[in-house]
């Protein structure tokens, strides 16, 4: 019965959540297609369609769209075979979007996407080898909402200088040419207006793309807007040599690439908050079934590493039983037979199986206990999570009443200043004169600090204590926000405006960065774990351990030099007959082919001479 609840409460949750969340992009689902041609085989190389690309494909995925296909250096067959799959993908779309970037060229009017494999010799090749734009318009035209297209593709067309003309008064246009779409909210945007061409740039992606990535993701802004921002920001970055134009219109009706994420107009649940209500129900229930559905319902996060450790613990407990019983069977076996006077063997082979399952129950109870301290732990580290996310919570309600009451504070004291007369010195009353009061509470820079910083944190662009201190780490967090709100606030100081801005966003901004050796999973940074003979790289990536070759040390060589150095040490053995010679004032060994001999005459009274041949 717990577990028939705890499914139901899972499912009621997950679904709940979706239905909040997920809805309204169900009704407008967006895909894109994002093409980069660099390396053409008859053309010089471009450096930055294929860098551009890639940065574009990035931010429709970071902006939530339902399908990002990015493909690179395309021949002509494999560009028509992505349109065509992608025509298939818009029929049940709300926004289709098409980005290319690489060589294009204009014939007689009409634009032209230029693939790979493209030779170009002559004119008439064009039609042969090259994309018509007419065949990408074709692709989105069943997107029911918006349809746009993006050619950052008026570089400077080395072709249109080599191709033979076969009929001289054909035209070969600079740059494209303009086109005027014919369905409703349809948008075609070039990189240049038509007939100019525009800068591969300097960097590592050309100036278009750059502002494109700045300005469209932005939620709830306009696309109209959005690309007189792209023209603003590619004039200043060009020096006003390359200008971008938007052919096509839009309804009356704003119609922003993101939607506007909604305004929050009371406390929001935490993302967590289900997942921490399934857990905690587990845990009331406890048992093996209990986790294991929590863990099916949400398979990844922090709640779930902790879930596992429980689940560990309750496995070890089934482990832990079932060892006691098999020795309880065993020590009554062994005693049965004992019993019943059995034979010696059987009596020993069944003390040797008792004694085995005594051990295994032992193990087994060790490894309990063990799981149980390492579930304990991890209850521990929920409750002090759990605290820290309400400390933080109640300090940014405390500065928000605080904000609140300053506010109230200060109109009261503007109303009073107001309604006061003070009598003049001959009797005649005159009303006071006023200056108006600033709109903004007048809080201290450390209150206003505090309380940015405690929005900062609430959408991930701050790790940072909320101290009331706007140091170096502030300011770059406040540039993150900028950065991926498209925002443009001072990051120097901080101000009401960039609170009320943080506010309006109801979840993470800024992503989520975590140290060597940990990946981001969630809200949450967890350890990568790779199996064994693997570790962790320089790029957060498993790789293979490489064995070790042994290498020489100077442990190997002490004892030889040990060796050696007792040698020298030892002294060296006299090179001598073993004969000793003695005169009146000293003794020594008889040197090296010398030998002691008499005196000749046998009555003399002498001492031995030493005699050497």
């Amino acid at each position: 019965m717990r577990l028939r609840l705890f499914v139901l409460f899972v499912v009621a949750t997950w679904l709940s959540a979706w239905l909040g969340t997920g809805s309204a992009l169900a009704a407008e689902k967006r895909v894109a297609l994002v093409i980069g041609n660099s390396a053409y085989k008859s053309a010089p190389r471009l450096t930055n369609p294929v860098n551009d690309a890639t940065l574009v494909g990035g931010m429709f995925k970071s902006a939530g769209f339902d399908n990002v296909d990015v493909r690179l250096d395309l021949n002509a067959a494999d560009m028509r075979r992505a349109l065509r799959e992608f025509a298939g993908r818009t029929r049940d779309a709300g926004v289709a979007v098409i980005y290319y970037a690489g060589h294009g060229i204009e014939l007689d009017g009409t634009n032209y996407l230029i693939p790979t494999d493209a030779a170009l010799e002559t004119d008439g090749d064009v039609l042969d080898e090259t994309v018509a734009l007419d065949r990408a318009l074709f692709a989105v035209e069943p997107a029911k909402q918006l349809r746009l297209v993006i050619l950052d593709a008026c570089r400077d067309n080395p072709f249109a200088k080599t191709m033979k003309r076969t009929v001289a008064s054909r035209a070969i246009g600079r740059g494209l040419a303009k086109v005027e779409p014919t369905s409703q909210n349809t948008m075609i945007a070039f990189a240049a207006k038509a007939g100019s061409t525009a800068s591969d740039g300097d960097a590592k992606n050309s100036p278009f793309a750059t502002a494109l990535v700045e300005r469209l993701p932005t939620p709830g802004l306009d696309l109209g807007k959005a690309f007189r921002f792209v023209r603003d920001d590619v004039l200043k970055s060009t020096g006003y040599k390359q200008e971008p134009y938007v052919y096509g219109s839009l309804g009356g009706d704003d119609v922003s690439l993101v939607p506007a994420k909604p305004a929050a107009t009371g406390p929001q649940a935490s993302p967590d908050d289900a997942t921490r209500r399934g857990y905690e129900l587990a845990l009331q229930a406890g048992d093996r079934d209990a986790w294991e559905a929590f863990l099916r319902a949400f398979p990844s996060g922090f709640y779930a590493d902790l879930a596992k450790v429980q689940l560990k613990k309750i496995v070890a407990e089934e482990t832990r039983a079932a060892a006691a019983d098999k020795a309880r069977q065993a020590e009554e076996e062994k005693t049965r037979l004992a019993g019943e006077r059995a034979k010696k063997a059987e009596q020993e082979k069944a003390a040797a199986a008792a004694k085995a399952a005594e051990d295994a129950r032992l193990a087994a109870e060790k490894a309990k206990q063990i799981e149980e301290a390492k579930a304990a732990a991890a209850e521990q580290r929920r409750k002090d999570a759990e605290a820290t996310v309400a400390k933080t919570l109640a300090d940014k309600q405390a500065a928000e009443k605080a904000l609140a009451d300053k506010i109230a504070s200060d109109r009261a004291a503007a109303d009073k200043q107001v309604t006061e007369k003070p009598q003049m010195a001959d009797g005649q009353e005159k009303v006071a004169t006023v200056a108006p009061t600033s709109s903004q509470p007048r809080l201290s820079p450390a209150e206003t600090a505090k309380l940015v910083q405690l929005e900062l944190r609430r959408v991930g662009c701050l790790a940072d204590a909320a101290d009331g201190d706007w140091n170096a780490s502030s300011q770059r967090s406040l540039t993150q926000f900028n950065k991926y709100a498209g925002t443009k606030f001072d990051a120097k100081q901080a101000s009401f405006d960039a609170i009320d801005a943080i506010k309006a966003k109801s979840g993470r901004v800024c992503p989520l960065v975590c140290e060597h050796g940990f990946k981001a999973d969630g809200d949450a940074c967890v350890k990568i774990t790779c199996r064994a003979g693997y570790r962790v790289n320089d790029d957060n990536e498993c790789e293979k351990t490489r064995d070790k070759r042994p290498v020489a040390t100077r442990e190997d060589a002490k004892p030889r030099d040990d060796e050696r150095k007792k040698s020298e040490a030892t002294p060296a053995k006299p090179q001598t007959t073993g004969q000793i010679y003695c005169n009146s004032t000293m003794c020594r060994p008889v040197r090296q082919g010398c030998r002691l001999q008499l005196p000749k005459a046998a009555f003399t009274q002498g001492h031995m001479t030493e005699v050497c041949d």
